[in-house]
């Protein structure tokens, strides 16, 4: 079959109980910045949950959007990480997406619009 890359998912099974500790959020992004300390090309996205507020995140996504085109967009992010300090910022969610690419990661959104803070089961 070509290129297939061989899946983990045999070895890494984990338990319905394991999932369930993973939020999964939906939040709009509402400001982007240019990420020039990082050691791979990034933005600093800031985007809200709604009812559990606004949070950060560093995400490597610069070759596949552009600043104005994210401003707006609903994300998928995990919400429930420890934070992580990437050089002087403080990224507090984890931005889901696709690598498809060492370049190129494709966003993890919802296909309608929906209420922010809104927890994927």
């Amino acid at each position: 079959m070509g290129n297939k890359k061989e899946s983990n998912c045999e070895s890494n099974k984990i338990s319905w109980q394991d999932f369930e500790k993973v939020e999964l959020r939906v939040g709009t992004i509402t400001r982007v910045e240019d990420f020039p300390e990082a050691k791979h090309p990034a933005f600093k996205l800031w985007i809200d949950f709604g009812e559990y507020g606004i949070k950060k995140s560093s995400s490597q996504i610069t070759s596949l959007y552009p600043k104005k085109e994210l401003v707006g967009k609903q994300v998928i992010c995990v919400t429930n990480f420890q934070g992580k300090q990437v050089g002087k910022f403080m990224s507090e969610v984890l931005t889901t997406g696709f690598v498809v690419s060492e370049e190129d990661v494709v966003l993890a959104i919802p296909e309608r619009k929906i209420k922010n803070g809104t927890r994927l089961a």
